[in-house]
């Protein structure tokens, strides 16, 4: 190849070297002089550069470059013609030498011509060269001559003289010790240009030193012993990250390049984000939650039953657990979920399939305690919210009292001036349910639902059994693409072909589009609910990864779970800026408790996070509570109340911090603290045991002993003990008397009966929860 210098380039351009510098600078790097070689992806990207930032005036510049044919001599003279002129350039063009005449041709020659007889004179042959330029054709001699073969260039040296054997051995031992000379010559030469070539090898995230070695051609003791000089004792089956293979392997003067390892899923799964071009509108998703007895049911049924064509006997048979209804020739799909929680452990899973939420509120009962929470899980969700007011038909109806409540929880109607659209419905008569599903379409319209139907199908599973007969089948929503039959699904941990499909009506189709809720048979096992599925190509490589999916226990498609905060390491991750909102769980003992905490909290605010309070509610720590943190990566401020054992083991199993508090002034300083990264020295309780009043004694000038069993852990003497009443702490003080039968002990362990006396506290009942707790000292 030739090289292509700066300076070159500069002179070619008609720009000074300065620029081409410049150029290089700004997109590759800055070259060392005029005088360095430039290759190929450098020259494109100064081509493409000078190219773009010098378009020509007009075409007419283009054309004037352009190859013209020469302007033909002028015409000669009229006069009386000669042909040896226009003759000569045959006769040198096409030379006939008669040493080469073949002996036939000469034969046929005299054959033709006999003796006595004269021949007629030969017709003259006038050439006439048409081409604009004259042709020298000499400088083809040269490689005519090569055509010539070796054996017939030997043919001209005539005969070979013979040598004598003695001059024949000579000759030979010569040229055979030359030839030796020779080839360890050119074996220096390739030693030599072998070590000026500098080795490349590409290294992964993490390799084996053994590896490591053999990819830099070095024994492994060479390998491990360079590590000892880099202080890192490991053998040759130790893995080593990148960083350090990239050090040792430039001590041994390699090029290192970072290997990128693509997994089968990136070779299989096609998550390319789709055009602007190839998106159309796409029906809406929507589910319907609220309190229990507030109408869900009913207003499902009456829509599910306004979906049935005029005709048809009976009402629909609901094969599925979602539907699709005709709204003026437009589609909604609606999903049966049972309620928000399912509705959280589906987003857990990383299934956001719905895209409006229609929050039932009765009319003549109100705001709920599961109103609230199916609120909060809708607003973590960033799902639309649609407020159906159910139950208009009964009297004591109060549609004003129910937006009053709303607002209470930044659900302000439109009446009032705000955004939330609020439909007063009755599902037992009909009333304005066409207009409830109009303002779900127009909900849908304002956030310009779109996918692609023409790409390969994914979404999500709704629901899935077993059945008897048809073994496997599963209830998928497409989300995007096209589902057809015959196709190769991956679902979570199974894979499947699609053998047939069913819609909701019970009928059989051949594809779905997006917002298509379909039934499907063909899996191999039954998938869960909320894993995200995908159409494939390769059948074989789809079962190559469902196979390691099981050995990993790694669900396919889940999106990356929410990132687990705690306040330890919450200073560490704002310096990073991975947090830009605290989340953060409320429940406490009484609403009063749980509202000064929430508007405590919500002004404790830097210029780095903001404390978004996603939940507040009255009650024990439950397994929703617990479900929601982990999804939306909260903390969860327990003021007043205890988690239960199996909470307790919940939370940590799912990474969710739990902090309890019963002064509201040490919450707010220790999350302060928290976001400033100045977490003091604290002392933290180290749960002992927990034991159950099984019977109360009253003795007199004692005062109340509870007769306790020991349920889990033990239960010291100095230990500090809390007294539970339904999860709610009734009083924390510390044990006046421990004792088994009529001994004083110093612990009992589970599994024993005890009597525990509380200091200066007698308000004891049968059913209560003593925890036994010690206070200990944690460095921050």
């Amino acid at each position: 190849m030739q090289k292509y210098r700066v300076h070159e380039v500069a002179k070619d351009f008609g720009v000074q070297t300065k620029v081409i510098s410049d150029v290089l600078t700004k997109f590759v790097r800055t070259p060392k002089n005029h005088m360095q070689v430039l290759d190929s992806p450098e020259l494109d990207i100064i081509f493409d550069y000078l190219t773009q930032r010098h378009p020509i005036d007009s075409m007419e510049r283009v054309f004037s470059a352009v190859y013209r044919e020469p302007d033909p001599p002028p015409a000669p003279l009229k006069t009386a013609p000669s042909p040896e002129p226009a003759a000569e350039p045959a006769a040198k063009a096409v030379p006939q030498p008669a040493a080469v005449q073949s002996p036939q041709k000469k034969h046929a020659t005299q054959a033709a011509n006999p003796v006595g007889h004269k021949p007629r004179a030969e017709r003259q042959v006038r050439v006439i060269d048409t081409r604009g330029g004259q042709v020298d054709l000499a400088r083809y001699d040269d490689r005519i001559d090569k055509l010539v073969p070796d054996k017939a260039a030997n043919m001209r040296q005539g005969k070979e003289k013979f040598k004598r054997a003695a001059d024949k051995r000579g000759g030979s031992q010569f040229s055979s010790k030359r030839r030796q000379e020779e080839q360890e010559k050119m074996r220096r030469l390739q030693q030599e240009a072998l070590k000026k070539v500098q080795l490349k090898i590409a290294v992964p995230d993490e390799i084996a030193v053994n590896e490591l070695a053999a990819r830099l051609k070095k024994t492994g003791a060479e390998v491990v012993k360079k590590l000892m000089k880099n202080g890192i004792m490991a053998s040759l089956s130790d893995m080593i990250d990148y960083d350090t293979a990239a050090l040792i392997a430039m001590e041994f003067g390699a090029k290192v390049e970072r290997e990128v390892v693509v997994t089968i899923e990136e070779r299989l799964i096609d998550i390319t984000l789709d055009e602007e071009k190839d998106l159309t509108p796409r029906d809406p998703v929507v589910v319907v939650m609220g309190h229990v007895d507030h109408g869900k049911t009913s207003l499902l049924d009456y829509i599910r039953e306004a979906s049935v064509v005029t005709g048809e006997a009976g009402g629909i048979t609901q094969h599925i657990g979602a539907y699709r209804v005709d709204v003026g020739g437009r589609h909604i799909t609606f999903l049966d979920t049972p309620g928000h929680a399912a509705f959280t452990s589906m987003r857990a899973r990383g299934a956001s399939v719905t895209d409006i939420a229609i929050l039932v509120v009765a009319a003549d009962d109100g705001i709920m305690p599961q109103t609230i929470e199916a609120i909060n899980h809708a607003k973590a969700a960033n799902v639309p919210i649609v407020v159906a007011v159910n139950k208009m038909d009964k009297p004591e109806a109060n549609p004003d009292k129910i937006m009053q409540q709303l607002t209470e929880y930044e659900l302000v109607a439109e009446e009032w001036g705000g955004d939330t659209i609020v439909v007063p419905v009755s599902a037992k008569t009909g009333d304005s349910m066409d207009k409830l599903l109009e303002n779900v379409l127009l909900t849908a319209d304002m956030a310009e639902l779109r996918a692609n139907p023409e790409r390969a199908a994914r979404g999500a599973v709704i629901e899935a059994k077993l059945d008897k007969g048809r073994g496997p089948v599963a209830t998928v929503l497409v989300q995007n693409g096209t589902l057809k039959q015959g196709n190769i699904i991956i679902a979570g941990k199974t894979v499947g072909r699609v053998r047939a499909m069913t819609d909701d009506k019970g009928n059989r189709i051949e594809e779905a589009g997006p917002s298509v809720p379909v039934e499907i048979i063909g899996l191999n096992e039954v998938p869960d609910a909320g894993d995200q599925f995908h159409a494939v190509a390769d059948e074989r490589m789809a079962r190559e990864l469902v196979e390691q999916r099981k050995q990993t226990g790694r669900d396919e498609g889940a999106l990356p779970a929410a990132q687990k905060v705690s306040l330890d390491d919450l200073y560490a991750q704002l310096k990073q800026g991975e947090i830009k909102d605290l989340n953060i769980i409320i429940k406490a003992d009484v609403q009063g408790s749980a509202e000064a905490v929430k508007a405590s909290l919500e002004k404790i605010a830097n210029s780095e996070v903001r404390v978004r309070v996603i939940h507040s509610a009255v009650g024990a720590i439950n397994e929703s509570d617990v479900l929601l943190a982990s999804t939306t990566g909260s903390i969860i401020v327990g003021f007043n109340v205890r988690p239960d054992p199996a909470i307790r083991e919940s939370a940590e199993k799912a990474g969710v911090d739990m902090r309890m508090y019963r002064v509201i002034y040490d919450c707010i300083e220790e999350i302060e603290s928290a976001m400033k990264g100045m977490l003091a020295p604290k002392f933290i309780e180290n749960l002992l045991g927990r034991v159950e009043v099984r019977q109360v004694f009253k003795v007199t000038g004692v005062g109340t002993i509870a007769g306790c069993y020991v349920l889990n852990g033990k239960i010291m003497r100095n230990a500090n003990v809390r007294l539970l009443r339904d999860s709610i702490i009734i009083h924390e003080g510390e044990i006046a008397s421990l004792k088994r039968f009529k001994d004083d002990v110093r612990e009992v362990a589970s599994g024993y009966e005890c009597g525990i006396g509380i200091e200066k506290y007698n308000d004891v009942k049968e059913g209560d929860v003593i925890e036994a707790f010690i206070m200990e000292k944690v460095e921050q």
